[in-house]
């Protein structure tokens, strides 16, 4: 289960900065690398322990829906640059790593964090945040509960113009029963 409380606590640390929009983007895209590193490194321990030498063999990752986490894209080796002025610059070339790994999130993962209208300082207090207490393994899909709990605080926040992007879970359930009865 995610904590809601440390997740709307991440955003606090940019509200004033950015934009409401904006620092929604900022927030998922450190979730997202926090997630996909932290998978990667439980799988680079176990294979480590199995004392096999396939740590490093990209299938063995990719071969369980694991994300190749090139080292200078890794949660740790970014969590040190989280009082440095290049954390930003740092964050972006992570990013641009782990695309030219995978081809299928080419051009789709953010590269803001160097922008000058991030606050390098509360994003160090981001990263640290989420070195200290976000938790990402456990049972079902984490990145997207995550994305569904953003979404639904972000479109109240918004207000009308919010709901349009939006779709509550209730009637997520309510449609999948629907169709569920109809294939029956």
């Amino acid at each position: 289960m995610i904590d809601e409380k440390l997740l709307w606590a991440s955003a606090d640390k940019l509200r004033g900065s950015i934009g409401a929009s904006d620092y929604m983007h900022v927030v998922l895209g450190l979730i997202f690398l926090k997630y996909i590193s932290d998978r990667f490194e439980d799988k680079y321990k176990h294979l480590v322990k199995e004392g096999e030498g396939f740590e490093n063999d990209k299938d063995e990752y990719t071969s369980e829906h694991i994300f190749w986490v090139p080292e200078k894209a890794r949660w740790n080796y970014i969590a040190r640059f989280s009082k440095q002025e290049e954390l930003g610059q740092i964050l972006d070339e992570a990013f641009i790593e782990i695309e030219k790994e995978d081809d299928e999130l080419k051009g789709i993962l953010p590269k803001i964090y160097s922008s000058s209208s991030v606050d390098k300082r509360r994003l160090g207090e981001l990263i640290d945040l989420f070195t200290n207490q976000l938790e990402t393994s456990g049972e079902g899909d984490f990145m997207g509960q995550v994305y569904e709990y953003f979404m639904g605080k972000f479109a109240r926040s918004l207000g009308q113009t919010g709901g349009e992007f939006y779709t509550p879970r209730c009637i997520v359930k309510l449609l999948v029963r629907m169709i569920e009865r109809k294939s029956v």
